[in-house]
């Protein structure tokens, strides 16, 4: 899996991109036909605490899953949005398994 990391208006540290990627590493676990992945981190220009933003595009074979999830860190923000991309591989491999079976 290709992943590709883009940091708009700030440059990313290589702690902070070494553990998105390591963090999505882990989700061929969940379907191993993953073809890319692009993580986009932004800062929001507001006043609240939550203003990192990290929004995820996983390319699969014929679809694109995209999450986004805003939190107080950028790694807490990738998290879940890791954590949320599991949830939908695991719910699109269920699909890919209903259509192969019909």
């Amino acid at each position: 899996m290709q992943i590709d990391v883009q940091t708009p208006n700030f440059v990313a540290d290589q702690k902070l991109i070494h553990f998105i990627t390591k963090r999505l590493e882990k989700l061929e676990l969940f379907y191993d036909r993953i073809i890319s992945a692009r993580v986009y981190l932004k800062v929001q220009k507001t006043s609240e605490k939550k203003n990192k933003l990290a929004d995820v595009v996983v390319v699969v074979p014929g679809d694109k899953i995209v999450v986004k999830k805003e939190a107080r860190t950028f790694e807490e923000a990738s998290d879940l949005a890791a954590a949320s991309l599991e949830r939908s591989l695991k719910r699109f491999k269920q699909k890919q398994r209903l259509h192969a079976a019909s």
